[in-house]
């Protein structure tokens, strides 16, 4: 099987809708469905300059997206550093334990290093079958714990 790694770019989305699609058919755990409101707000993304220090990902197999990863830097003034941020890598359940999100991870890995980026966080997946794959990531270590906050639950402060 060979994996290519190419860049997710607005040209690509309809191959990564198809994934969506595939995705939910073989695995139906998401909690989101994918419709017009989800594909408007990515195609804006592509010509928003905000989203300019993100990088996404996509493996392809035999022409068919079978995995994505996607990931932004977080620049940060307390220590002058630029890390990163692993917000999501996954592969449909047919072509797991195939080296496809290893593949993903060393791409992403490469592309950030060449961008000064010295470390990528996660936050992990509570599933059996993620904390396996995390757990067996080179020089890596699990650390500290992940929150999420919900800025839009705020009322006006």
């Amino acid at each position: 099987m060979k994996i290519e790694i190419k860049e997710y770019i607005k040209d690509r989305m309809g191959d990564v809708l198809a994934f969506e699609k595939r995705l939910r058919e073989e695995e139906d755990v998401w909690g989101w469905e994918i419709d017009e409101a989800y594909v408007q707000s990515v195609e804006k993304s592509f010509d928003d300059p905000a989203f300019q220090t993100s990088i996404s990902l996509l493996a392809y197999v035999d022409g068919h997206v079978v995995g994505r990863i996607d990931s932004t830097m977080i620049a940060s003034h307390f220590d002058g550093s630029k890390k990163a941020y692993l917000d999501w890598i996954c592969v449909l359940k047919s072509h797991r334990h195939q080296q496809v999100a290893q593949n993903l991870l060393m791409a992403l890995i490469q592309r950030w290093k060449c961008k000064g980026v010295d470390t990528l966080i996660a936050l992990t997946a509570s599933n059996d079958e993620a904390q396996r794959f995390y757990k067996s990531v080179a020089h890596s270590e699990m650390r500290d714990i992940g929150i999420w906050i919900d800025i839009n639950q705020y009322e006006k402060l």
